[in-house]
């Protein structure tokens, strides 16, 4: 049916250019919707087309299966915004999906599922070594005195570490415990039986081991302290508290990438109170904080191991000792005050581990301490003084140490009891 006149509703969203009597070129101007009207010589309407000008869904489709989620995500669009829908294999293509659909418009709609969510568990060990040096003059009126100057000495074999033949200067010089803890983590050492082996012989002490899981692309927070209140001064002389967390806080964001790569933001912290810096105002006291931070972004695989050392501190304390008035007499005073100079050099090391896991099955068990001892009877833990016992041994014996037979006797106390045998 041949037309005369067409009318648009939204020219700024689309234009007409006739062609013919009955036909016409419509040209998306931007992102909308609109109508056009079409009539006749006689005024009369011949018909209403509904016009959605959107994003070239039908190339980012192309683009998100070659580039993206594969042939499970699905591309339209609704109201001018891109819809991305179906399913993807994790969540790397997921995001590789938005961020094209992305350059196409901006705020696309992601209704995309992820078939198999990955979760991360992060194994972290904070391990601190530390060593000090100092020494001691004077007399000491309480008794005897020895000055202490401690062997800084060396180490060497670890028993059942393989790969660790020479562990030279770790006492006498702080930096290379963070050089030697790399290096042995890359011949394939576990953390594990390097820091027990360390911690046998008193050269490095565990602050805490978190294990924490999240999914792919969520954060998880852990912290092992406190939050130490700070009076904060307010208007017309009120006093708000504001808290300040300290101890051993870990924040971290796992992402699983292609093939088991973890892409992986972790941002570690050790904080303590300082009590030797303060702020004072007027009646309020706010000490200081000592803080070692670290915030970094890796990619390894499952069950790789990396460490973060070289956060030093260093602390040097003085103490003197004397007795009133005397001490302050020259030459002489000297007999009756000590001096002690102490110096302490700490290094922060951090090691990290995560690896890919997932739920157990529905009414599957899962295993704990306990599940390898069960605990005595009452006799037993009183007279034998045990806890508990191995399952194994427990299993033998019937689940718990059978009882002591026997009776318990009032022997009277002037020894009439007692006959002597001939």
């Amino acid at each position: 049916r041949a037309f005369v006149d067409v009318v648009v509703g939204d020219p700024e969203t689309a234009d007409v250019m006739p062609l013919t009597d009955t036909t016409l070129y419509v040209l998306g101007q931007k992102i909308g919707t609109t109508n056009i009207a079409v009539y006749d010589a006689a005024k009369a309407l011949v018909g209403v087309i509904e016009v959605e000008v959107g994003y070239n869904t039908p190339r980012l489709a192309a683009d998100v299966a070659r580039d993206g989620g594969g042939a499970g995500a699905r591309v339209g669009s609704s109201n001018g915004r891109t819809v991305l829908s179906g399913s993807v294999e994790d969540g790397p293509d997921a995001t590789r999906a938005v961020t094209l659909a992305r350059q196409y418009g901006p705020d696309p709609v992601n209704d995309l599922k992820v078939r198999s969510p990955q979760q991360v568990m992060l194994e972290v060990r904070f391990v601190e070594a530390s060593r000090s040096a100092g020494k001691a003059f004077g007399v000491k009126l309480q008794g005897a005195r020895t000055d202490y100057n401690p062997d800084t000495g060396s180490v060497r074999q670890v028993a059942g570490a393989s790969g660790l033949t020479s562990l030279t200067g770790l006492a006498g010089n702080v930096t290379p415990f963070g050089s030697m803890l790399v290096g042995v983590l890359a011949k394939g050492v576990q953390a594990d039986v390097l820091i027990s082996a360390l911690e046998d012989r008193g050269l490095v002490r565990r602050l805490a081991e978190p294990n924490l899981v999240a999914l792919s692309g969520e954060k998880a927070s852990f912290l092992a302290g406190g939050e130490f209140p700070i009076p904060v001064a307010g208007d017309r002389d009120r006093i708000t508290v504001d808290y300040k967390k300290f101890g051993v806080s870990l924040n971290f964001t796992p992402t699983v990438l292609s093939k088991g790569v973890i892409n992986l933001k972790i941002e570690p912290e050790v904080s303590q109170i300082d009590p030797t810096t303060v702020v004072r105002t007027a009646s309020v006291t706010v000490p200081g904080f000592i803080v070692r931070r670290a915030s970094t972004t890796v990619e390894l695989r499952d069950g790789q191991s990396f460490a973060i050392a070289g956060l030093l501190q260093s602390v040097n304390q003085e103490t003197k000792e004397q007795l009133p008035w005397i001490g302050d007499i020259p030459i002489i005073g000297a007999l009756f005050r000590s001096a002690a100079f102490e110096k302490k050099e700490t290094e922060l090391a951090i090691i990290v581990t995560p690896r890919l896991v997932k739920p157990t099955k529905p009414g599957e068990r899962l295993r704990t301490p306990l599940d390898n001892a069960m605990p005595v009877n009452d006799i037993d833990r009183f007279l034998v003084g045990e806890q508990e016992i191995p399952v194994a041994e427990a299993e033998i014996r019937g689940k718990t140490r059978p009882p002591s037979r026997g009776h318990i006797l009032d022997l009277r106390q002037d020894g009439s009891h007692v006959t002597a045998a001939n």
